[in-house]
């Protein structure tokens, strides 16, 4: 006990469980309404719609926030920089909060028209703005804080933040449409996991008050002063590595709001599986990424961030060539298998997404680096993709959507190789 004590885990626990918990959130937030734009938005915010047309448009609201996260990367990546990881990281969790809440006030089409989307995309606008500071933040957080050999594993601490706050978004879904009928789950019951939101986010903030600022950071202000305009900066001496850096983050976006976003809205609307099964069955792959991550993160610190990302992303293309299939064949065991498999690889593949990005900036500018790079990369794999696997399914070629999957892969694979031979 006293050696698991003195151990570097147990010595930096405070700022592993303020980079885990406040991206736990924050990704709890994201994905809560990712579940309902797949379930319920469709109906509820585009009722005068035909239901393919429904579906489309809640992924799109859901797209919206994609849009925002560069724009908040930027925003908080200034701040980042210049006065600190610390209280940006608590600024985007309120921002993250409060969108997510507000939604659960939210009249819907048959109450308001078409005020009631613009609304909700306008919140989930505010949704992708506080991820967007968030993420590279909490990365920050803790590989600026990892002991010798051990930073990738620290800078998993955000990545199980997802599977975390994807599987407590479900978990709430999943109740909510066990106990209550159809009808009152549609008129206010999807709205609950929405204001728990407020206590869990009170609850972030609790941790990450608790924490200092990364020893990184304090060391780069007390040898020169912040840059005035970290973008600016970031962007005239640093571009090739910003878009090597998104480059390498679009496997990770692409195959997870394939496996998640999409898969719910395509098995729950053109496979006609039950929504609380299928939810289950989601539950149950992401502890396969989980699992991924924690092989990722270890296989990181013994070969290299960069290596294990690169294997990582060559795997997720192969499994892109069964994915489509997979979840058309019409087999509720087959779609599972399907996701745990491409949860697996996909954990392993961005476990060690932090520290690589991390590795490409210098520290005056990395807040604004790593940000930037991750959420441009989101834009791409994670907006656009769900959208074309959308198309892809409505027009009959469903078994084509995993090729998206192995684009993504092939696309990260090639940044990643590259990315050191990139002169600045």
């Amino acid at each position: 006990m006293t050696a698991m004590r003195d151990g570097p885990i147990w010595a930096n626990r405070g700022v592993l469980a303020a980079a885990m918990v406040g991206s736990s959130v924050e990704f709890y937030d994201f994905f809560v309404y990712a579940t309902a734009a797949a379930i319920v938005f469709g109906p509820l915010f585009f009722s005068s719609l035909p239901p393919s047309e429904q579906t489309s448009l809640s992924l799109l609201t859901f797209g919206a926030a994609f849009v925002a996260r560069p724009l908040g990367a930027i925003a908080f990546g200034h701040f980042g920089d210049r006065i600190g990881r610390k209280a940006t990281l608590v600024a985007a969790l309120f921002t993250m909060g409060i969108s997510t809440l507000l939604i659960a006030f939210l009249p819907t089409y048959s109450q308001i028209g078409w005020w009631a989307p613009l609304l909700l995309t306008l919140l989930r606008f505010g949704q992708g703005l506080g991820l967007g500071g968030e993420w590279g933040g909490a990365a920050l957080l803790a590989v600026e804080n990892a002991p010798k050999g051990w930073t990738s594993r620290f800078g998993a601490a955000p990545q199980l933040g997802a599977p975390i706050g994807m599987i407590m978004a479900n978990g709430v879904f999943l109740i909510m449409g066990m106990v209550l009928p159809q009808q009152e789950f549609l008129e206010w019951g999807w709205r609950v996991p929405f204001l728990l939101s407020a206590m869990l986010v009170m609850l972030g903030l609790w941790v990450r008050l608790r924490i200092s600022e990364t020893p990184a950071f304090k060391a780069a202000m007390a040898r020169q002063a912040p840059v005035t305009v970290p973008l600016a900066s970031l962007l005239s001496d640093h571009f090739g590595k910003v878009v090597a850096g998104a480059c390498g983050a679009i496997a990770s976006f692409a195959g997870f709001y394939l496996t998640t976003a999409f898969a719910l809205a395509f098995a729950t609307t053109q496979m006609g599986f039950p929504k609380q099964t299928f939810l289950a069955v989601q539950m149950a792959a992401n502890l396969f990424y989980a699992a991924g991550i924690v092989l990722g993160a270890r296989q990181a610190d013994a070969m290299g961030a960069g290596k294990t990302i690169g294997m990582g992303a060559l795997s997720l293309a192969v499994v892109g060539l069964f994915f489509g299939p997979g979840l058309a064949f019409g087999s509720l065991a087959l779609a599972g298998l399907t996701l745990c498999a491409a949860m697996v690889v996909l954990g392993f593949q961005n476990a060690a997404l932090g520290p690589w990005l991390a590795s490409l900036f210098p520290v005056p500018v990395r807040y604004s680096g790593i940000s930037l790079a991750f959420n441009v990369g989101g834009l791409i794999g994670g907006a656009l993709t769900p959208q074309l696997a959308q198309h892809l399914s409505t027009h009959g070629h469903a078994n084509l959507t995993g090729m998206l999957m192995s684009l993504g892969g092939l696309i990260t694979w090639a940044a990643v190789r590259h990315a050191s031979e990139i002169d600045e």
